[in-house]
């Protein structure tokens, strides 16, 4: 769900930073060939991702939710250039698709892919982070962050994609709407967290950033 009217988003990205070629032949093929296109980040939200990286300057990334790569190569755009960036994704019949874009951009070397359990693989991961993304399962957000907070160096940014969940967060909540519930769960603990700053930003399904102090 976007929140913007859509003669509003159309002017936002208009006078936004344009999209790099690289990222508008993977958006092109991610909808001919993969379910779900709207899952990609796409291009505002992919900009603001990429300024917020080349403003952090990150040493080492962590992204969970992969999908076909896109939010990833955003992201990479700020890295160090002996940086790592660490993305987890569940699927692994995108991992092909996915290295085809990485191996085609400028950070090949520098992305590091990981299928399976986003739960199981955190914990064997070495490196403290400067900067994750989350945009995976959302009943499990308020694991992912309880698994997180030790990883994160002081300043880090921890983003949070779909947090107003197409506006979900303030309706009625069924009973068996364990997504929702989550989310919900998630939002608190991150306003709340002693840890952590955050805003919530009406991008697309919303963005939140929480900088650890």
């Amino acid at each position: 769900m976007d929140f913007l009217p859509e003669k509003i988003d159309a002017y936002v990205v208009a006078h936004s930073q344009p999209e790099p070629e690289l990222l508008q032949q993977l958006t092109r093929e991610t909808w001919q060939k993969v379910l779900a296109p709207r899952m990609l980040s796409g291009h505002l939200q992919g900009r603001v991702l990429s300024m917020l990286s080349k403003l952090i300057r990150p040493k080492n990334i962590l992204e969970i939710g992969t999908y076909t790569g896109y939010s990833a190569l955003c992201l990479a755009e700020g890295m160090q250039n002996d940086g790592a960036l660490h993305t987890i994704d569940v699927n692994e019949e995108l991992y092909d698709l996915q290295r085809k874009y990485f191996d085609a951009s400028n950070y090949a070397e520098n992305i590091i892919q990981h299928t399976g359990n986003a739960l199981d693989i955190i914990p064997t991961l070495t490196d403290d982070f400067d900067i994750v993304f989350i945009d995976a399962d959302k009943r499990n957000y308020p694991n992912y962050l309880e698994l997180l907070i030790p990883k994160l160096n002081t300043g880090a940014v921890l983003l949070s994609d779909n947090v107003l969940w197409s506006g979900k967060v303030v309706e009625a909540v069924a009973a068996d709407d364990v997504d929702t519930k989550a989310l919900l769960e998630y939002n608190r603990l991150l306003n709340e967290h002693p840890k952590l700053e955050t805003v919530v930003l009406p991008i697309r399904d919303g963005l939140t950033i929480s900088r650890v102090v």
